[in-house]
């Protein structure tokens, strides 16, 4: 029986998936033949969903994107044992988009199906868990502090470091928590692992609970998420099934089980402090730090709370080793970055690479330039409260230190690209007004600041005594990224200061087509 391969992933379903799956089972059936189809991952090239592979003896077969109204020439084609179509890629590990990338923490991603444990455990699951059991608690957190891994949330703190505070804390109860609140524009790796791989999350969630000592956790998942959701809850169940979730797993001792928690849609709870607060049953505003969530966390316990993507690739740190994973990357930014490339972008996906890789190679060599086919102008790294860069810094390499040399800021690795027809005054607008909107309203640098921002953007738009409204639009900024309680008041000033920097014209604009009329 021929396997055949249809993304459950979100992009895939949106983009039709559903109706192709209806339109295979009913060609297959109105031809008599048998086939098995597995809604496995995206394998992140967005420009070709739905990608559906056909398992041959050659290898996996791509063809995309597919419509319904493909399906029969696809199948007239032979497309079940490989055969040539207009739509076919090839094998799919070999399109170029490949060729660049180290996929580490997506390795299995799009390869197998999500739900299933066993074929997890079949492509190598699990033996980062077991290797964690062999050497131990404090070993395992020296091997995850080994490897160089930093938060792929955007702060980029050294997870080993918030392990070993955590473990080394003296209480009764700790709690692992995943922030799964991802709220950036252009993001969307944590959605693919939690649909294309989860059990790499549950793994993940699962050492850091043995490594702490810990027999519960949480996953925070934002509510426009509905298909991860579904997909995730069946993976717990399937999880506990095979004795990798609960009492005693693999026959160990540790007792462990995780709880998925759907957020209400506030940016703002992708914010650790609110993120708990959500969790505790309470509105999602900021905490005072300190003291740390590492101390006093969910429920006043210490509670160690990663990203996704940062607790996902733990299994595969543990079972290849700390020094193979600190291998890859560049100085400080150690191991691979899933890049997530959107807005006018011709291969508009997910891309993992090592740490290194300039902004030039990532935009032109791996996006392919802009779908418009005008040259680019400024690219977003880092979602709404990131910095506008400019062609002129294209040969920063993706690294978390030489992007603050240019203030600027990697976050959750998303990058959203401009042509020249972008109005880069509007988008500094769009950043203040974002902030506006989301603020929890907690610190007045924040709530008042970006409502200020907003007004003082208009006036310069409207040209009305422009020069002296972008010196009071710069001191504003300046406040709320100092004056702010978290990242959500102090980062947005990042796109309005580098609007204003690198693209001062078109802040001036409006001001002379005022004063021409």
């Amino acid at each position: 029986m021929t396997k055949i391969y249809i993304p459950r992933d979100m992009a895939a379903i949106a983009m039709g998936a559903k109706r192709v799956v209806a339109a295979v089972q009913k060609e297959a059936a109105s031809r008599g033949i048998n086939i098995e189809i597995i809604r496995n991952g995206s394998r992140g090239m967005l420009w070709l969903e739905p990608l559906i592979e056909v398992e041959t003896p050659a290898g996996r077969i791509g063809y995309g994107p597919v419509k319904p109204g493909d399906v029969g020439s696809l199948f007239d084609a032979g497309f079940l044992s490989g055969g040539a179509h207009p739509l076919g890629i090839g094998k799919v590990e070999e399109h170029p988009y490949f060729a660049r990338q180290r996929r580490v923490t997506f390795q299995r991603c799009g390869v197998i199906d999500p739900v299933s444990c066993a074929e997890y455990i079949a492509h190598g699951g699990y033996k980062g868990l077991d290797r964690a059991f062999q050497i131990g608690p404090e070993a395992t957190i020296a091997e995850i502090a080994a490897s160089g891994l930093r938060g792929r949330g955007g702060a980029g703190f050294p997870t080993g470091v918030k392990w070993k505070t955590v473990a080394d804390c003296p209480a009764d109860k700790r709690y692992v928590v995943v922030n799964a609140d991802e709220g950036d524009s252009g993001t969307f790796a944590d959605r693919m692992i939690m649909e294309g791989d989860p059990f790499s999350l549950i793994e993940g969630m699962t050492i850091c609970a043995f490594a702490i000592g810990s027999d519960k956790g949480y996953v925070y998942l934002r509510s426009e998420y509905p298909v991860v959701a579904e997909i995730f809850n069946e993976s717990l169940a399937a999880a506990k099934a095979a004795g990798v979730l609960g009492k005693n797993i693999r026959g160990s001792n540790l007792s462990f089980d995780i709880e998925l928690r759907i957020g209400a849609g506030a940016y703002v709870c992708g914010e650790e402090t609110s993120l708990l607060e959500s969790l505790e049953g309470k509105r999602g505003i900021v905490r005072a730090k300190p003291p740390l969530p590492a101390h006093a966390g969910l429920f006043g316990k210490p509670t160690v709370v990663n990203n996704v993507l940062s607790m996902a690739t733990a299994p595969m740190i543990l079972a290849d080793g700390g020094a193979a994973y600190h291998a890859l990357g560049m100085d400080r930014s150690r191991g691979t970055i899933p890049l997530q490339i959107a807005g006018n972008v011709k291969y508009a996906g997910l891309c993992e690479v090592p740490f290194g890789l300039t902004l030039d190679e990532i935009v032109n060599d791996i996006g392919g330039g802009t779908l418009s086919g005008r040259p680019v102008r400024a690219v977003q790294v880092g979602g709404p409260l990131g910095a506008y860069l400019p062609v002129s810094l294209f040969d920063t390499r993706f690294d978390y230190e030489a992007y603050v040399k240019v203030d600027s800021l990697i976050g959750h690795g998303g990058l959203v690209v401009f042509d020249d027809t972008v109005d880069m005054s509007w988008m500094a607008r769009f950043g203040m007004e974002f902030c506006a909107i989301e603020s929890c309203g907690k610190c007045t640098p924040c709530r008042i600041g970006s409502t200020r921002g907003v007004e003082t953007i208009d006036k310069i738009r409207a040209g009305e005594n422009a020069a002296a409204n972008i010196e009071l639009l710069k001191d504003l900024c300046n406040t709320m990224k100092f004056g702010s309680l978290c990242a959500l008041g102090g980062f947005a000033p990042y796109p309005v200061e580098s609007a204003l920097r690198h693209f001062p014209e078109d802040f001036q604009k409006p001001a002379l087509e005022a004063a021409a009329e």
